[in-house]
Parts: structure tokens; sequence; C-alpha cells
């Protein structure tokens, strides 16, 4: 199908060139988030650190906002930071991914970089069908389709997809996300697969399934598993769809979380905790990870949902859709998973402003250096009393609540589907820090040093950078900003 991955390529090429200046002058365009060059951005895939350089590859829609046929866009980056556009690794073009090349990942083997990932294909009943595929590739830029290498295995449905690949010992093996029909009803769970060679795999059984005494009712799907080692502890990291509000837990309309524990790949086990959402902001999807050369365990992840309110962001009108959240360091604290901005996005400041030990009483405050569109603020609570209600208010668009009281931290936003007023809510022990990255029309706040993480877009007036502070009782805060540095052209 050499033909039909050249005409490809050569339509989602045009397509960049032909609405490039509309992309770009898109206020609402980012300054320093991983975005489509054109069209619809979603999973990251092929998230890898091979022969010094990252490869971030993602699910990529070049001709429209909405979903289809995907491609696998790809940016490589020395820091982390600055992204370089590379050409397109893999097109729907052939019988077994003609309907979508799906999500995957890279790993290295025998000095090549080589993909595994789903191939979507619908028959001509309509019909899903779903393979796992390899492509293999020297340079790490352009890639060769080396076909189907997994099948269906019998008892799951044709949601089967998002293979996962690591090497332990002398196998390789491959955590894929599934579906099962069971008693009338569909449950998700995590698959596993093992191999030689990455050519030929064996179906080991399921690590973790919604249903089982372990796990409970935890959805239909589950999408995009990750299982790896971090701080003395296995994490699969998956999500879920199917998921009903519990309390402040699940309010998106699929979700993100991880469960730490054990993995015994000898028995195709896992024992593990409690399923734990991994961010509490409105958009945030389908992360993947890697290990980098520093021994760093990194994390991507999509800055939207499915099926949720897509339709309505106005970035859609000038011809593109979605982001990459900024690179995360991961690391396990008293059994939670903490997620920090990698060090690397300190590169991007300048003109540091910082307000040290203020105290608020009863007030509202504003400081005129205290604004912007694209800058990182350090929020530090140095007291608080215990009948506070502390806000800070992002640029008349988004506001962050804590309530002393209650212990409650509500992030609320203007919904840019519906135009009112939407949260998010977490409880905490206390309030101790606010590390917000702001981005145009992304936000990213890292909570008590990444405890907690709210991930959301908003579209304020372009024109709107203010940041305003209040309190209802009292606090003393510590104040740092940074402006941030644009790495695009």
């Amino acid at each position: 199908m050499q033909h039909k991955d050249q005409e490809l390529r050569a339509r989602a090429d045009r397509a960049i060139q032909e609405y490039q200046n509309v992309v770009e002058s898109d206020p609402y365009r980012l300054h320093y988030h991983v975005m489509p060059p054109v069209g619809l951005l979603n999973d990251p895939n092929g998230l890898i650190h091979w022969n010094g350089t990252y490869h971030l590859f993602f699910q990529w829609m070049p001709f429209r906002t909405g979903h289809g046929a995907k491609f696998w866009g790809h940016y490589t980056s020395e820091d982390l930071i600055h992204w370089k556009w590379e050409p397109i690794a893999l097109t729907p073009s052939d019988w077994y991914d003609k309907d979508g090349c799906y999500s995957g990942s890279a790993v290295e083997d025998e000095g090549q970089l080589k993909l595994l990932y789903t191939g979507n294909v619908k028959n001509e009943q309509g019909e899903r069908e779903t393979y796992q595929c390899l492509a293999t590739s020297q340079d790490g830029v352009h890639f060769s389709k080396k076909g189907v290498v997994f099948e269906l295995p019998q008892g799951y449905t044709p949601h089967f997809r998002d293979p996962k690949v690591w090497k332990h010992d002398d196998h390789w093996y491959m955590v894929i996300g599934a579906q099962k029909e069971q008693e009338g009803t569909y449950k998700g769970c995590a698959v596993l697969c093992q191999s030689t060679d990455l050519s030929e795999w064996t179906f080991l059984g399921e690590l973790a399934a919604s249903g089982s005494d372990s796990v409970g009712d935890l959805g239909y799907m589950w999408e995009c598993p990750d299982l790896f080692h971090l701080d003395g502890k296995d994490i699969l990291l998956f999500s879920p769809q199917g998921l009903e509000p519990q309390g402040m837990k699940y309010h998106n309309v699929y979700q993100t979380g991880y469960m730490l524990g054990k993995v015994h790949l000898d028995q195709v086990h896992f024992e593990h905790g409690d399923f734990q959402e991994l961010d509490r902001g409105f958009e945030f999807y389908a992360p993947q990870t890697t290990l980098d050369d520093k021994g760093r365990r990194i994390l991507f992840g999509w800055v939207g949902v499915p099926d949720q309110n897509e339709e309505s962001h106005p970035t859609r009108a000038y011809q593109w859709i979605h982001n990459m959240s900024i690179p995360r360091q991961l690391h396990v604290v008293d059994g939670q998973l903490v997620q920090t901005p990698v060090e690397e996005m300190k590169r991007l400041r300048q003109h540091n402003v910082h307000i040290p030990h203020v105290r608020l009483a009863h007030e509202r405050k504003q400081w005129e250096d205290v604004k912007g569109q694209a800058i990182e603020l350090l929020l530090n609570i140095e007291a608080l009393s215990d009948d506070a209600i502390f806000e800070m208010n992002i640029r008349q668009h988004a506001r962050f609540i804590y309530q002393s009281k209650e212990r409650r931290l509500t992030l609320e936003r203007h919904s840019f589907a519906h135009g009112r007023t939407e949260s998010r809510s977490c409880r905490l022990s206390e309030l101790k820090s606010l590390h917000l990255f702001l981005d145009t029309s992304c936000l990213e706040v890292f909570v008590n040093g990444g405890e907690e993480v709210f991930t959301s877009r908003i579209f304020p007036y372009p024109e709107e950078e203010s940041i305003v502070f209040a309190v209802r009782g009292e606090a003393q805060i510590d104040l740092k900003k940074w402006d941030l540095q644009a790495t695009r052209e």
C-alpha cells in the first residue's frame, strides 16, 4: 500500500500548509505546550527517550477537528521543552489499519526504534476488527510497517487496543486495554501478552478486571494501560470508561487513574490497592510514560476527554483542537502517585517577581506585575486561619477556592460549552501550595507539590490577564511569578 501511504502523507502536508496562517492566527494558540500543526490531536503514543532524543508520537487527524482514521504525528526534542515536527510516522494505509493507526508504544530493540500499535478496521458489515501491529525504524524518523503480530483472542470484544510494551529479563511483555462480555454486561480489563522477538506473541491472561473481587465495578472499557515499576511499587495506569460520579470523584465523561501494588508476571496476577484518579481537572486523559536516561519516569497526558464537549472548543474555528500536558516527573510518596513539572521547565522562566510574606485579612489583593497569558506562578500558603476561605481568580474565567473548615479545594470555570459555571473538587489535609502553569487557554495546577493536579482548558478574553487573590478570614502567602518564553516560532 505504498501508493496509499504516499497519498495520505501528501494530503496531510497540504492541510498543514493550507491552514497554517489560520491556525497561527488563533489568540488561544499556546506558547509552550505541544499542539497539532492542524486538525485534532489526542492520545500521546510511543513516548520514548532514544539515542539522546525524546520522541513524542500522538494520535492525529489532520483533515478536520473531529475524530476519524488516525495518523501518528511525531515530535522530537532534546530537552523536553523545544519540539521539532518530524515526518508522519504512520498513516492508515494498509488493510489492517485502514480505519486508524490507534494508540501504542515504542521500544528499542537491536538498535532499532520499534512501534507497537493497534490497527483499527471496520469491515464491509460495519463491524469493528482490531489488530496489534509492528513498525520499525533505523533512524527513528522513517518507519516501515511489518504488519499484524497479534490478533484478537477469544473471549474479548474488538475493543482491544493500545499496547504498552516493555522488556523484563529475556522476554517482552505487552499490556493491552480490553473489554469482555460477562453475564450480559461489558467489563473493562487489562490483559498481558509475552514474546521473545516482538513478532510472535502469546496471550497470558488478565492482570486486572472490572467486576473482580479486588477491583469492583470499574467501567466497561479500560483504555491506554501503562504498567511500570517506580519507587518500589508496580503501577498500572489506565483510563476506564463507564464510571458514575461518586462524591467528588469521576465527574468527567471518562476518567484516568492508577492502582499501586505488585505484579507477578509468572502468575499473571496484580496485587493492588484501590483505583485513584490521577488528575482532578476538566480535561485530562490517556497519559503515557517513559523512563529516560536520567532514570526519571516522565509522563505526558492528553488535555482533552473523548465525547466531552469537543464540538464546542473555540479553537475549532481556527482548524485545530487539543494539546498535550507539560511533561511531568512521577514519584510514589506515601502510597500516592505524585506529579511534578520536569526540571527543564525552569529554563523558560524570565522576569521573576517575588512578593514575600504577605498577610491578608478579609480583603482582595491584586499586584500589577502578577498577571499574564503565559506564566508560571508559585503560591506558598504560610498560614491560614481555621475558618478562612481563600480564592485565586485567574483572568476572570477560572477560580480556585479553598475552604479551610471543609478542607476542600475547588476549581471553577466558565464552561466553553454552555457558559455556566462548572466545578471540580478534591479534599486535602491542608493547603500548602499551588504551582500554576498558565498558557493562554491551558491551565495546569500542581497542588501541595503534586499531591493533586488540576488540568483544564480555559478560554478567557485574550486581553484579560489579571490574577486576583481574596481571603475571607486570614492568610499569609509567599508569591513568585515568572513569564514563560514561547517555545514555538
